[in-house]
């Protein structure tokens, strides 16, 4: 078998810190890997001007899959303000560079599993009806649809006049012809049958192989008739070819209420861009929070497996590091399947549930302490703490 190479992308912040440690996990576990590191992030954004350099791109292009840490984002004034001043007034404009990514390679598949492990003193409690404390089983998969919707990035603030013209055929956009330009801003929410299809595809073929037995559109059609109508659409379509899995639909806003009320009851959910990182972040909040979640962005040949939280630059200077590796460590397992990998994948999902299970390690988070270098003498374990123990646990 040719040996795999996978592009590294520890990006910004704690991204330089857990990345590591998932290789660590990889090479313990036996998967025979060369890796090559490749840039990513602010530092690129500010010394370059671009985020996502095309020596990345050709990288990942070449090898095809990638494991990628954390980057840090800022609002359109700041990234323009840290720019070197040699490449300010240039032209240059800050795009997110996961956005980036999957945008160039159409990693239009999302996948978000948010699946509790026992143990977990983050995971969601509630009360029960004679007041007794209930642990619900939390094992939701979140399909987000990854290129399109409001992070297509087509907007605009003082929209060209062609732009403006064309809008005002529409009825609904009278109340806004007499705005000044500079005082207008717009995002389009892009959604293609092709794409809602595709998703929709993924999803139910993931609820049949893994034995889920629902699948739910979570939408908005009944104010966004025409995109999350497409959506919901094209997944009753879909649904005609699986008639053993119930097919449900919510909208964006009570789902958010009911995860909380009865988050058991929801296996694979399907939503758009914007609405999928909602629903998947507050899926991640009942199962520990982002030191536990991790996504899968799968296109047509390429995979970019990654933890969803953000850089945390505050936390990354700290010696010893103390951030929490089981999101990074998640995500490599992810990576494991996607190549075929799975023994290995269910090994390392196996040894952090028996680690989180045992409740001897825990990471500041899972302590529910506030972050800082204090939290070791409290007891909290280390980053290389936690992924020692994960490693011991493999067997």
């Amino acid at each position: 078998m040719t040996r795999r190479t996978v592009v590294t992308l520890p990006g910004d912040g704690i991204g330089s810190i857990v990345l590591p440690e998932a290789l660590r996990v990889l090479e313990a576990v036996g998967f025979d890997a060369e890796y090559v590191e490749a840039g990513i992030g602010w530092e690129h954004w500010v010394n370059e001007g671009n985020p996502l350099p095309e020596r990345t791109v050709e990288l990942i292009a070449e090898h095809k899959v990638a494991l990628f840490g954390a980057i840090t984002s800022k609002p359109k004034d700041k990234a323009a303000a840290e720019l070197k001043p040699e490449l300010r007034g240039k032209g240059f404009v800050y795009f997110s560079p996961i956005v980036g990514l999957r945008q160039r390679f159409n990693l239009d598949i999302s996948i978000r599993p948010c699946i509790a492990f026992p143990g977990n003193p983050l995971n969601f409690i509630r009360r029960g009806p004679s007041g007794e404390v209930q642990e619900p089983p939390v094992n939701a998969v979140i399909f987000r649809q990854n290129t399109e919707g409001l992070y297509s990035g087509v907007e605009w603030t003082n929209p060209p006049a062609d732009l403006r013209r064309a809008m005002a055929q529409h009825p609904k956009f009278e109340p806004f012809v007499d705005v000044p330009g500079e005082d207008l801003a717009i995002s389009s929410r892009i959604f293609t049958r092709t794409a809602c299809r595709r998703i929709c595809e993924q999803a139910f073929a993931y609820a049949d192989a893994h034995g889920y037995d629902s699948v739910t559109i979570c939408e908005k059609p009944n104010v966004l008739r025409e995109t999350s109508g497409m959506m919901v659409e094209e997944g009753r379509r879909v649904h005609e070819r699986y008639p053993k899995i119930a097919l449900y639909e919510t909208n964006i806003d009570a789902q958010m209420m009911w995860l909380t009320k009865n988050p058991e009851d929801y296996g694979v959910i399907i939503a758009g861009n914007l609405f999928g990182d909602i629903i998947s972040d507050g899926f991640a909040g009942l199962v520990g929070g982002l030191g536990f979640a991790a996504s899968a962005n799968i296109g047509t040949g390429v995979g970019v497996f990654e933890p969803t939280h953000g850089s945390a630059p505050k936390y990354a200077e700290l010696d010893p590091p103390i951030v929490n590796p089981i999101a990074m460590i998640l995500a490599a397992a992810m990576m494991l399947d996607w190549l075929g990998e799975t023994d290995r994948a269910a090994r390392i999902r196996n040894a952090v549930a028996a680690v989180i299970a045992g409740g001897k390690v825990r990471t500041y988070d899972m302590m529910k302490l506030r972050g800082g270098p204090q939290v070791i003498a409290q007891g909290a374990a280390t980053t290389t703490q936690m992924t020692d123990a994960i490693i011991a646990n493999l067997s």
